[in-house]
């Protein structure tokens, strides 16, 4: 499987955020590439986010208005994308305005990690535990406990 994620925000190479990020890419069996914009407008945001999703990617929008979904329920839906031939994931992490309309409409899954504001930098932390975590639970492994 190989996931990209898309973010508005850099992250600073040096930062306990881009260590924490790293851990959990090291750890992955998936290729997971990262791709960020500086923070603009949000028209300009959705345009960078929009047209840089992988072809035929599975596209995963972080949104507050999304499904608060546990992490074995997205393992399971992600499992089943899988096993429906899907390869490719794509999460999207808006800027401070969040995502347009237009940007939520392209989503397979609009997903919230509650109702928070989290800055970039964390989130793309908190995604990549989760990315890392989504891989243990499908293959079996003891990581996740519930």
């Amino acid at each position: 499987m190989k996931a990209t994620i898309l973010a508005i925000g850099k992250c600073k190479k040096n930062s306990p955020e881009a260590a924490l990020v790293a851990k959990y890419l090291k750890r992955s069996s998936w290729e997971i590439v990262i791709k960020e914009k500086d923070n603009s407008s949000q028209e300009d945001e959705a345009k960078f986010l929009q047209n840089n999703i992988p072809h035929g990617a599975k596209i995963i929008v972080l949104d507050e208005r999304g499904e608060n979904l546990k992490s074995l329920e997205l393992a399971k839906r992600i499992e089943n994308w899988q096993l429906s031939g899907c390869s490719e994931l794509c999460f999207l992490i808006g800027g401070a305005d969040g995502h347009l309309q237009s940007t939520r409409d392209k989503a397979d899954l609009l997903l919230s990690f509650g109702k928070l504001t989290l800055p970039h930098m964390l989130m793309r932390a908190v995604l990549s535990e989760q990315i890392y975590r989504i891989q243990t639970i499908i293959a079996g492994h003891p990581y996740h406990r519930e």
